[in-house]
């Protein structure tokens, strides 16, 4: 009688009988309440959906790694146009889909085209969430972008996931240990890596040194990430897709990073930055307003700082950009 009422969902399974039911059938919990499994499997131990699940994958090639690359350029251009708050379920599917694919593979030569893709969206998936206030998410995300990375045996994008993880930390007032993790990131390439990649960490580095009260350091680390850049107006790594910089970007960094080091020069590298910045880069421009409205609190301009933050208000409202519009508040409080 209860074996019928829990199939039919009139009655939830206790715990008492759910311990028992669990050794008696050999499934997890969730899959138990789940109502995936309430009595004795039909295919002798599951063997035979196993390989049907090792086909599938097993058939997955070129054109459908480009798939799967695809569906994270449209969802890197959504979100950085409209920001990630609409996206949570198209990327969380998207991983999903990535995730089974690489379980269910098994020869490395079919395992490491999709590890690399599921790197590089998890990443962005990781992002998206430190984006809408979902720190543990996030962490998450960069913890699979990581192993992806490694199975894949890519350092580039092991150290892009350290580095982008590393924000997680600072954010959460641990920037020392972020700090470590983004050093940590760059002995990962070891003498490889783009030269992009490399002024992308160095970037990073004078960040977290800026947040931890080590100017000197930060400094250095700056001109590191200036003499890495690439000429030119391509902001795309051809070696990584997941990374997006070149001069303009590194002067808006470099205006943020000085802001937060209290130095005159910001307010110059900022404008500089603004008056290059693709407009399509919605959430970045709420940021370049942001870090110009806090230049010119260190300057006690109070006006101009009001000017910027009620812009940076604006887009990051547009975006639904939970980070930014924190910072907003943390800076509105200053006026």
């Amino acid at each position: 009688m209860y074996v019928s009422e829990w199939e039919n969902g009139k009655r939830t399974i206790s715990n008492r009988y759910a311990a028992i039911l669990r050794q008696l059938l050999g499934v997890t919990d969730a899959e138990l309440r789940g109502g995936l499994v309430v009595a004795a499997p039909t295919v002798a131990d599951g063997y035979d959906e196993l390989l049907s699940r090792i086909d599938s994958a097993s058939s997955v090639g070129a054109s459908m790694v480009k798939t799967f690359n695809d569906q994270t350029e449209l969802l890197r251009t959504m979100d950085r146009q409209m920001g990630a708050s609409g996206l949570i379920d198209q990327m969380t599917g998207h991983l999903a889909a990535l995730e089974d694919a690489l379980n269910f593979s098994v020869l490395p030569s079919v395992r490491r085209p999709v590890a690399v893709a599921l790197a590089g969206a998890s990443t962005l998936a990781a992002w998206q969430a430190i984006d809408v206030g979902s720190v543990e998410r996030a962490w998450r995300h960069y913890e699979l972008a990581k192993r992806a990375a490694r199975d894949a045996e890519d350092p580039m994008y092991l150290a892009h996931a350290m580095g982008e993880q590393a924000y997680v930390l600072c954010e959460a007032g641990r920037a020392a240990l972020g700090l470590d993790l983004v050093r940590d990131a760059q002995r990962t390439l070891g003498q490889g890596g783009s030269p992009r990649l490399w002024a992308w960490l160095y970037a990073a580095e004078a960040e977290l040194c800026a947040h931890a009260g080590r100017p000197d350091e930060c400094r250095r680390a700056l001109d590191a990430a200036v003499a890495n850049i690439p000429p030119g107006a391509e902001d795309r790594d051809p070696d990584m897709l997941s990374i997006f910089v070149n001069d303009s970007h590194l002067a808006r960094w470099r205006g943020n990073i000085l802001g937060l080091l209290g130095d005159d020069e910001a307010v110059t590298s900022l404008y500089a930055a603004l008056n290059v910045v693709d407009p399509t880069f919605v959430r970045a421009q709420a940021g370049l307003h942001t870090d110009l409205a806090q230049a010119h609190l260190a300057r006690a301009e109070y006006d101009a700082a009001d000017t910027h933050l009620r812009q940076a208000r604006l887009l990051a409202s547009r975006t639904g950009s939970v980070r930014q519009r924190r910072r907003v508040d943390l800076l509105s409080a200053r006026l």
